[in-house]
């Protein structure tokens, strides 16, 4: 029989330990809260009142919960902390930069220049970036216009392989002026319908010349073009093989469904495993290679800042079994023709 002494340090022993947990999950909150307010700095966030503070508190810190558990396991890419981290998945999904690609269900089919080219004769790694073609990250905010940083990232690409000369080119342009289509500025728009406007406009001018504003504005009418193409086509669908013709040559513009936690909170390694193929983001494909351990990745361009993915940039599986690519990379590329 336990004797009373015993009984009574037991509970002591158990307020103890009781008494500890608490303090360190006041420890560990308040740590948390810390964080937060470091993060809404570093962020310029400012919420309405202390009740909206509070409930983006609770989604931070879940967010911080999933990117540390998902680092914790054996992954080949990793997970950070950035500019998303109170937004919940479902709010992310339906934030305009995360929705700027309206894919067409039906296209006249195209050529495809490069149909002829061995995929046994293309080089092992490419990465435009070490050519000069590919212009610094930029960010297109709260405006679902990923459609025209795409479009732009491609276009700029063949312009400097076509005239040596690397051009930033005008965003806000396709956003203002583009609308007598599908396209339809900050609330979404195809990639193919960009370089029609481009070519019916005769060009487009410089970023420097017309601004990125992140909102829809007024058309500026008679901007002087800095660049122009002459045309566009599609690569065979579904396809990685061809794609990689395509990107072995110029970069490519390319969709895919970037609504996963995990892209969400990309920060770096190559993207493997699975994601869903509901296009929703336009970005660009800007090269290709093989990590050490034999993983094939495709090099991608971004528009959501310096802050995300790998300063920007975002690798992937390549020649995975699910013949849409990861993410479905490989169900809608395009690029232009100069």
């Amino acid at each position: 029989m336990v004797s009373s002494k015993a009984f009574l340090l037991a509970i002591l022993g158990c307020a103890c330990l009781c008494s500890s947990i608490l303090a360190a999950r006041e420890l560990s909150d308040a740590a948390m809260v810390e964080r937060h307010e470091k993060w809404m700095v570093e962020y310029g966030r400012v919420y309405k009142d202390t009740a909206e503070k509070a409930q983006r508190f609770e989604v931070f810190k879940d967010n911080v919960a999933f990117i540390e558990s998902f680092n914790a396991g054996n992954t080949k890419f990793w997970l950070a902390v950035n500019q998303f981290a109170d937004l919940t998945n479902d709010e992310f999904r339906a934030t305009k930069a995360n929705k700027g690609f309206k894919p067409i269900s039906t296209s006249v089919p195209t050529g495809f220049k490069y149909e002829n080219l061995s995929v046994n004769a293309l080089p092992t790694t490419v990465d435009w970036r070490t050519k000069g073609a590919v212009t610094p990250i930029k960010n297109q905010g709260q405006c679902g216009c990923c459609w025209a940083f795409s479009a732009v990232a491609a276009m700029e690409g063949i312009v400097k392989l076509s005239t040596g000369s690397l051009i930033s080119l005008s965003e806000q342009e396709l956003v203002d002026c583009d609308t007598h289509s599908m396209d339809e500025g900050c609330e979404g728009g195809w990639m193919d319908s960009a370089f029609e406007f481009v070519i019916k406009n005769g060009g487009l001018t410089t970023e420097s010349n017309y601004p990125y504003k992140a909102v829809d504005g007024k058309c500026k009418g008679g901007s002087k073009s800095a660049a122009t193409i002459k045309g566009h086509e599609d690569v065979p669908v579904n396809n990685e093989a061809a794609l990689m013709k395509a990107v072995a040559n110029q970069p490519v513009s390319v969709a895919v469904d970037a609504g996963d936690r995990t892209f969400m909170f990309y920060s770096g390694g190559v993207m493997t495993g699975t994601c869903g193929t509901e296009l929703d983001h336009g970005i660009a494909a800007i090269g290709y290679g093989v990590e050490s351990d034999g993983t094939k990745y495709w090099l991608l361009k971004n528009s959501w800042g310096t802050t995300w993915g790998e300063k920007g940039f975002l690798r992937m599986e390549k020649d995975i079994s699910d013949k849409r690519g990861m993410c479905g990379l490989a169900m809608k590329p395009s690029y232009p023709i100069e």
